[in-house]
């Protein structure tokens, strides 16, 4: 049995400006019957102390599935705030644990050196996986 590409859509948004960019840029190749799942992970600094409380990154994840909503006012959308050390790698493990059957997203802009110093999570992403990644522009002149 195939799988379509967009039966359920794993959509990892960083933030509100990158949850609007990811909507515009995956409204147009999302079939109505598509199952959508935004995530946003609450990285963890792994035994040093984190920048923000959890809390106020939990409200920042919700203020994040806000924009989502308001973007598809008549789909049901499925959220979750995912909590990890290594944003790739909890993105990854999400998806197959839901049984994505693709990963969407538009890549953040990051210079070299940020991404030499944290790691480039998108590459993680395309690399790392064992499942179809959509990797989508954001719409010209948006």
């Amino acid at each position: 049995m195939t799988t379509q590409l967009f039966e359920r859509a794993l959509v990892p948004l960083a933030s509100e400006d990158d949850a609007r960019a990811t909507c515009r840029a995956i409204e147009p190749h999302l079939p109505d019957d598509c199952e959508l799942v935004a995530v946003h992970v609450i990285e963890k600094a792994g035994g040093a102390p984190d920048k923000a409380s959890v809390e106020q990154r939990e409200e920042v994840a919700e203020e994040i599935f806000a924009v989502v909503a308001d973007r598809f006012p008549n789909r049901d959308v499925a959220t979750e705030i995912l909590y990890g050390t290594d944003v790739a790698e909890t993105i990854l493990d999400h998806a197959a644990a839901i049984d994505a059957s693709v990963v969407a997203f538009t890549p953040r802009e990051a210079g070299l050196l940020v991404r030499l110093l944290t790691g480039d999570t998108a590459s993680s992403i395309v690399n790392e996986t064992d499942r179809p990644v959509l990797v989508l522009p954001e719409p010209d002149g948006e």
